[in-house]
């Protein structure tokens, strides 16, 4: 299509948001103003900028010099470094002619050639604006991509005067504490902080020195200097019940330092009791503290280093809530949190944590999250109100299923020992919560495609944990009859395992006389049947009389029969 007929029928938004600008062209929109805003949109989330629509999305038409679309693409090119690629398209919006222009999200930030840098963002009362990108923001930014790494940057004006030897000896006792990489235990300071990366070396030969990095300040450095060099950093712990405030307090700790005085402060609010399971007598927390572990240094991990703000842990009486500045990593979202490769916002300070034995070592944290909340029958950890500028997990404090953890227990006791796959894990968990699911509906729960879904499920069914219902396309699984018998439950088994022959007969005849007839796709979707089944059902009833056929094939549906409509 050429890139200056019009097209009819447009898609015109709404409103403004952060990924949509509306720009009027009655008076001639300047180059400089229309490349500023294209800059705008690439260095957020990208979007479309509508020429000749005015701020309240009402449509006004191009101004004649901009009646010729051609040469836009190529002016946005030049006028910006790197030269950003647009696609435009003229349009026919309520009689007049407006252009559509698609913005890409920038990997890298872009400038004006005039050298203005600009982002765009929502502002309180939730309408978009362009502000200036100043410097954090430019290598916040970048780091969020994955394209730079700050924590493994020198800090200004640190030295290595501002690292704690107490620090030094707690990092070492951590090592052996979370069995870390035990050859770090080998050497000496020096060697220590550039295995771990806490020092770069800054100058030329005999003029070079060694200068911390932030991982080093982070990790060893004295609280004073914490202060002053990192100014971001802050860990919040509180504790609220019913509205009283039982615990508030903000540190600027260094990380082990930090981890040590939260974890001790939370064990009070974090009762445990003893189950007997078979030969073991196994710990049920209120919070899983491997779980309330792992999320904690992950916040204190992955933050943005560049935003203000504190880690906030938070414990209340709908759970523990732990939120840090910073939204997810380019390329991670909320629906493949369990399957993505590790895209760790500070890298050498994530593995630093991980030689230390801090955080989970494959880079898998999550998977140890969902395991510690799902082992004890409780919720799937909850990360939905995770937007762009921080991450906010949350853990809910209800109580234990001790059933399910049995099971689980025992499973495990089965396989010598070995955990339960997550994947295997959260398909329990789920058929505990929603009785009963299918394939696709447990591929969206594990974040994983259809036959990895069905694998999960398979293993599971021949492990006698899970029964299958029906077959092919219509298949469907329910927790299995032991598995109820041993939660006492037989007769939830008997309704979620699937209807007799007399309950389907039951529910089609029931459904004839709210609507006076049926077709054999109903059946299948109301019995959850297979076709054959479905139609093997229906002859029968027909055949006793209970049903009347109308029409052959496709075309049939069935009425009661003249008994049965008495």
């Amino acid at each position: 299509m050429s890139m200056n007929k019009p097209r009819s029928s447009p898609p015109l938004p709404h409103a403004e948001t952060l990924t949509v600008e509306f720009k009027s062209d009655l008076k001639r929109l300047s180059d400089d103003e229309l490349v500023e805003a294209l800059v705008c949109l690439a260095n957020a989330d990208g979007g479309e900028l509508w020429l000749g629509v005015e701020d309240d999305g009402t449509p006004t038409g191009l101004h004649e010099a901009h009646r010729n679309l051609a040469g836009l693409p190529g002016l946005v090119a030049a006028r910006t470094s790197p030269s950003l690629g647009v696609t435009v398209e003229a349009l026919d919006v309520a009689g007049c002619r407006v252009a559509r222009i698609a913005v890409p999200k920038s990997m890298s930030e872009v400038a004006t050639t005039a050298g203005v840098y600009l982002r765009r963002r929502i502002k309180h009362d939730g309408t978009p604006e362009c502000v200036p990108m100043l410097p954090h923001d430019r290598i916040s930014r970048a780091s969020s991509f994955g394209l730079t790494d700050v924590s493994a940057q020198p800090v200004a004006g640190a030295t290595l005067a501002d690292f704690d030897p107490l620090e030094r000896e707690r990092l070492r006792q951590a090592i052996q504490k979370f069995g870390g990489d035990r050859i770090l235990l080998e050497l000496d300071d020096e060697a220590l902080d550039g295995a771990l990366g806490f020092t770069v070396r800054v100058g030329q030969g005999a003029q070079a020195v060694r200068v911390p990095t932030l991982t080093g300040l982070l990790v060893i450095g004295r609280e004073n200097a914490l202060r002053e060099l990192v100014p971001t950093h802050e860990l919040a712990f509180q504790v609220l019940s019913r509205e009283a405030v039982s615990f508030n307090e903000f540190q600027r700790y260094p990380l082990l330092k930090a981890l040590e005085w939260l974890e001790t402060n939370f064990r009070p609010y974090n009762p445990e009791h003893e189950v007997q399971i078979g030969l073991f007598r196994v710990p049920v927390p209120k919070v899983d503290i491997g779980a309330f572990r792992e999320a904690v240094a992950n916040a204190l991990v992955h933050r943005d280093y560049h935003r203000l703000g504190a880690v906030h842990v938070r414990l209340d009486d709908h759970g523990l809530t732990v939120s840090n500045p910073g939204g997810l990593m380019e390329g991670v979202t909320l629906h493949n949190l369990l399957t993505t490769e590790p895209r760790p916002r500070n890298p050498a300070l994530a593995d630093a944590m991980k030689r230390i034995g801090v955080v989970e070592r494959s880079g898998r944290g999550v998977d140890k999250i969902y395991r510690g909340m799902l082992r004890f029958g409780r919720p799937e950890p909850d990360y939905s109100r995770t937007d762009d500028h921080g991450v906010v997990l949350q853990l809910a404090t209800v109580e234990a299923d001790e059933v399910f953890l049995q099971l689980v227990v025992e499973q495990e006791s089965r396989q010598d020992g070995a955990v339960l796959p997550i994947d295997s894990l959260i398909a329990l968990a789920a058929l505990r919560e929603q009785k009963r699911l299918g394939v696709e509906e447990l591929a969206g729960h594990i974040h994983r495609d259809h036959s990895q879904a069905k694998r999960t499920l398979e293993r599971l069914v021949e492990a006698g944990l899970v029964q299958p219902h029906g077959n092919t396309r219509n298949r469907s699984y329910t927790l299995s009859a032991e598995v109820y018998r041993a939660k006492g439950k037989q007769v939830a088994y008997t309704r979620q395992a699937g209807f007799s022959s007399l309950q389907h007969e039951q529910l089609v005849l029931g459904h004839l006389q709210h609507h006076g007839r049926i077709r054999r796709g109903e059946v299948i979707e109301l019995c959850h049947l297979t076709g054959d089944q479905a139609a093997k059902l229906l002859k029968r009833l027909k055949d006793e009389g209970r049903l009347v056929q109308h029409g052959e094939r496709r075309g049939a549906f069935y009425t009661l029969g003249e008994n049965e409509s008495l």
